[in-house]
């Protein structure tokens, strides 16, 4: 019991270090939000362009890329705070004693991509009611518990993948963090973001299934456009794969982390800092 508190307490620690890191760095993170909801934007009026010619959809088309958009920008912020604390760590100088220090390494990722996830569902929130004011919605059908709950879940399986991708600046010092780039946007691409998968190539759908946004961004759309409650089909559905998803890519990512880690120690890529 002892043991697991003292985990617990550090990865806390690391939730709380990442949180004053935010302050330290809050101008950008005040750039961040406004670039995602001006491109948020940029997307969502395209909804209403087609509204002009379909105006009974038009709030149907409004949703779906709005939810898009805000799945998008959750994925990024998420991913952004997990690849940033490896940069973070070289600008500081910190990242061999942050290695070195006895906890084990499920605790430090596993602090800092609660802390991701926290951050990503205020920016995503943010984000929607800002570029929601812009329109006329009926959410009168949404069930706000279902897609929070749908998002939550999806949470899951997104830290591994994020801790995966955090490997990426660990090896590469100088673009690693552009490259984890890629990976978000791949796995949005193939989950139909902006659109369903069935206007996708065959092949294209058939890589949709392994995808956790796709079952994220299907499970938000029921809550959300048809207001299906946490019980239904719709929602439920979409619920397995995702803790399947979770059960796998956390262990994983964290198995890769840890092979990316042993490798960077023994070739001195973490004296290197770009």
């Amino acid at each position: 019991m002892s043991t697991l508190m003292h985990q617990g307490r550090a990865a806390y620690a690391f939730f709380e270090r990442n949180w004053n890191l935010t302050k330290r760095y809050w101008a950008w993170e005040i750039v961040w939000l406004i670039y995602n909801i001006a491109n948020a934007l940029t997307v969502t009026f395209i909804a209403k362009l087609a509204g002009e010619t379909d105006p009974v959809k038009e709030n149907y088309y409004i949703l779906v890329l709005l939810i898009g958009t805000s799945v998008w920008s959750y994925l990024s912020v998420t991913f952004e705070g997990v690849t940033d604390v490896i940069n973070i760590e070289r600008w500081e100088g910190t990242i061999e004693h942050t290695f070195m220090a006895p906890i084990s390494r499920f605790t430090h990722l596993i602090g800092s991509c609660w802390y991701a996830i926290a951050h990503g569902l205020l920016f995503s929130v943010l984000q929607l009611l800002i570029v929601g004011a812009f329109f006329h919605l009926d959410l009168g059908h949404a069930n706000y518990l279902s897609a929070l709950f749908i998002l939550l879940v999806g949470s899951i399986s997104f830290i591994g993948f994020g801790i995966a991708s955090s490997v990426l600046p660990l090896l590469f010092t100088e673009k690693g963090s552009q490259m984890s780039f890629i990976i978000r946007a791949v796995l949005l691409l193939f989950s139909g973001v902006y659109y369903p998968i069935d206007v996708l190539p065959v092949w294209m759908q058939k890589v949709a299934i392994f995808s956790p946004a796709t079952y994220v961004l299907e499970g938000l759309r029921n809550a959300i456009i048809n207001g299906s409650p946490i019980w239904s089909p719709q929602i439920l559905n979409n619920t397995w794969p995702l803790i399947l998803a979770g059960a796998i890519s956390i262990p994983l990512g964290i198995y890769i982390f840890g092979v990316a880690e042993r490798y960077s120690k023994r070739t001195g890529r973490l004296k290197r800092n770009g």
